[in-house]
């Protein structure tokens, strides 16, 4: 009996450590859990710091260039425009109005190409068959051909095609038949006029109908202007209101000699036939005089 007490005694005795074993091992597991906590949530918060790294904007780079760069630079200064160079004059015009030559060297088979009442329908037109044919002229402008801003845009457009323009008085009146102060207003009107649409003055004067007063003839004068009229033209004449007729008559009418100073129109059948004028001339041996070549009044 005492046996089987002791038996039991050590038994439950060994129960009792195993009991007390069991509670010392799993007392510290609180402890690796807390550790093991505290590292995921180190993890995390590494981690949440590397996420707000990863998403803070990175600095933004200055792409701007150095042709971009709006500050301070410097800027080459724009080009000025050289006036233009004047040519030494080699030819006037006589006082029979053709063109002579000043010195030994100048041509003297010439003949010098102007355009009256310009630019009614044709002047352009005529402009561009003579700007082809390399031949230098000049028109002759009247102030009623360029009242509206299209008709002061052709004006423009000839005389930057290298052609000279000159004045034909505002309304194309007989200045015989009018007072001085009025040829006064006829003359300057225009010149005025001319100089605002191509920015000088005219240099050439030709009166209408070819009828010079005194008064006019000195007013031009002092205005710097040379005046002229022609040696012949025909295309005002209804025997050559066609293109063969006023192509021809230009061409071989007795009155071609050197120096003429040929009279033609802003008309349908002269700007028809102005390129077989310039050629039959040129098989003629005739060159064409520039009119900036021509002396102009001191």
């Amino acid at each position: 009996m005492r046996v089987k007490y002791s038996i039991w005694f050590i038994i439950s005795l060994f129960v009792l450590v195993l009991l007390v074993s069991c509670n010392t091992n799993e007392d510290p597991a609180p402890e690796n859990e807390t550790d093991e906590q505290d590292q995921v949530e180190e993890e995390n918060n590494s981690g949440e710091d590397n996420t707000n790294q990863e998403e803070d904007p990175a600095p933004e780079q200055d792409l701007t260039t150095p042709e971009e760069d709006t500050g301070d630079e410097q800027t080459d200064p724009e080009p000025v425009e050289q006036p233009e160079e004047e040519l030494e004059a080699q030819y006037e015009i006589s006082s029979v109005w053709s063109v002579k030559p000043l010195t030994e060297d100048a041509n003297e088979k010439v003949a010098l190409l102007t355009i009256d009442d310009a630019p009614d329908t044709y002047a352009l037109e005529m402009a561009h068959t003579l700007k082809e044919l390399n031949v230098p002229a000049i028109f002759f402008v009247n102030g009623h051909f360029i009242d509206t801003d299209e008709e002061k845009q052709v004006l423009k457009q000839i005389h930057e095609m290298g052609f000279e323009i000159g004045n034909h008085t505002y309304n194309h009146t007989r200045l015989s038949t009018i007072s001085e102060e009025e040829q006064k207003e006829e003359i300057l009107s225009l010149s005025k006029l001319i100089e605002e649409i191509i920015g000088e003055k005219p240099k050439y004067f030709r009166a209408p109908n070819g009828v010079n007063t005194d008064f006019s003839t000195q007013l031009v004068k002092d205005e710097g202007m040379l005046q002229m009229n022609w040696t012949y033209g025909y295309d005002w004449n209804s025997d050559y209101m066609s293109e063969e007729a006023i192509a021809d008559i230009m061409v071989n009418t007795p009155l071609l000699s050197n120096g003429a100073n040929l009279l033609m129109h802003d008309r349908e059948w002269t700007a028809a036939a102005l390129d077989d004028i310039v050629i039959g001339l040129r098989e003629k041996g005739y060159e064409f005089v520039d009119p900036k070549l021509l002396k102009l009044p001191e």
